[in-house]
């Protein structure tokens, strides 16, 4: 039976169940608690024809989607399809030629650099914050370990390699579980600042394989690879520059300014825009004679092949994107500004505090869940990028060489391009993985960081 048949027959058999409960309990229950049972099923009675719908439409899919990611199900098999297991995950990572550096020796580098930087902050950083003796030891000498492995990365064998990874993994996720570690990191420019250096100095200096350097090698050789490497390259351009602008735009709204609603509803309105209507305004502005480089023929640039050029094909994207997104999330981060309250400026200024120390110390801090719910939505948003290249390169993935190749766009293509639907779900719920570890890895960062006012 189809599901879109089977499941209002459940929904149909479930109300029947509960309104039968409900007239059949009256006799068993006492008056307080038969009205409790009926408030109970009455509610769940209204809420059963959505979740219906919801099952027909969202529900099913997801499940059938991710049962038919391990099927081959294209052209040919579509009446019978075939299971295949987790063929179609390992086609998305086939390399058509086969590349100087493996995946395993790109993953163990990439997080022998990420575990050493930890150590090194703990020890600059955050040795005052741990009591116990034994765990400073062990921070410190993991450190020394670290150090030195990372000196001579090139002589140690690929063993030993994983050896010390796996020792140094294991050791911080026990002290991280068991909480030695006390209170919330500070100066995090500082630790930012240290990772890229020492992830930097390991990738030039050392050579360190790491999985960038893989990506960028392997990414000719596979079409998802280099789908995954255009949807992170867009993620990371578009979304610091977007909640960085949206926030100053936000602090100018809030204020006393004459006509701030005009100018609200001016920067609102790109966001209810259609992609479409957008797109292709944005494809004349980037035209070789277009708008754009008309401007910037009065500075002395020469002409940008902004829609032939691969290497302008990211950035065109991300500009469209920060210039539809920006209002939005402005106002959004205008909501929070408002809900601050206003006394804790107040006593600010009574301390002698100027413009920076109060956004520093009181509107930042306060400012926090905000931007938490901005970080994860423009992340999950930018990670599914689709429409604006879908139009403004009329229907291909960039001018040439997939230089516009997203995860979405390759998932597109894979179920109404080449109709292999299996490869396309298995494609779909890869980047529904990459989506949930970095939300998850926001969720717990956030922990700490993130102040709730009452």
């Amino acid at each position: 039976m189809p599901a879109e048949i089977l499941i209002p027959v459940i929904g149909v058999s479930i109300a029947v169940v509960l309104f039968v409960i409900m007239k059949v309990s009256k006799y068993f229950l006492s008056p307080h608690a038969w009205r409790r049972t009926r408030e109970s099923i009455t509610a769940y009675l209204y809420l059963l024809p959505s979740m219906i719908v919801l099952s027909i439409f969202v529900f099913w899919p997801i499940i059938y989607s991710f049962v038919l990611s391990f099927f081959k199900w294209d052209f040919k098999n579509q009446a019978n399809p075939q299971f295949i297991g987790f063929d179609n995950y390992i086609q998305l990572f086939k390399l058509k030629h086969p590349v100087s550096m493996t995946f395993n020796v790109a993953f163990l580098g990439t997080f022998f650099l990420i575990f050493a930087t930890i150590y090194f902050l703990t020890v600059l950083l955050d040795l005052k914050r741990i009591s116990d003796k034994k765990v400073k030891n062990i921070i410190i000498l993991n450190a020394v370990i670290s150090a030195i492995t990372f000196i001579l990365w090139n002589v140690i064998s690929y063993q030993l390699q994983w050896i010390i990874f796996l020792w140094l993994a294991f050791s911080y996720t026990a002290i991280a579980a068991m909480k030695k570690i006390e209170g919330t990191p500070d100066k995090l420019l500082l630790r930012m600042i240290i990772l890229i250096t020492v992830y930097v100095a390991g990738i030039k200096l050392i050579h360190i394989p790491e999985i960038v350097t893989y990506l960028s090698m392997a990414k000719e050789e596979a079409d998802f690879l280099k789908a995954i490497w255009n949807t992170s390259y867009y993620v990371l351009l578009s979304m610091p520059i977007t909640i960085f602008l949206s926030l100053v735009i936000a602090m100018l709204f809030y204020q006393e300014v004459k006509g701030k609603v005009v100018f609200r509803t001016i920067y609102f309105i790109p966001f209810v825009t259609s992609v479409v209507a957008v797109s292709l305004v944005w494809q004349w502005i980037f035209n070789d004679n277009g708008l754009l480089n008309y401007i910037l023929s009065f500075f002395g640039v020469e002409k940008i092949l902004w829609l032939k050029d691969e290497k302008w094909t990211i950035p065109t994207i991300a500009i469209i994107s920060i210039w539809k997104l920006v209002g939005y999330y402005s106002i959004i981060f205008l909501a929070g500004l408002q809900n601050i309250d206003k006394s804790y400026y107040e006593a600010a200024e009574v301390d002698g505090a100027n413009s920076w120390q109060k956004f520093v110390h009181i509107t930042w801090p306060l400012l926090s869940p905000t931007t938490f719910f901005i970080l994860i939505v423009s992340m999950i948003g930018a990670f599914k990028v689709f429409s604006e290249i879908f139009v403004l390169y009329s229907g291909l993935p960039g001018p040439y060489n997939n230089s516009g190749l997203t995860v979405v766009y390759y998932v597109f293509e894979k179920f109404y391009g080449e109709q292999r639907m299996g490869q396309a779900s298995a494609a779909a719920y890869v980047l529904f993985g990459i989506i949930l570890i970095f939300t998850f890895i926001q969720f717990v960062a956030g922990k700490k960081r993130v102040h709730y006012d009452s």
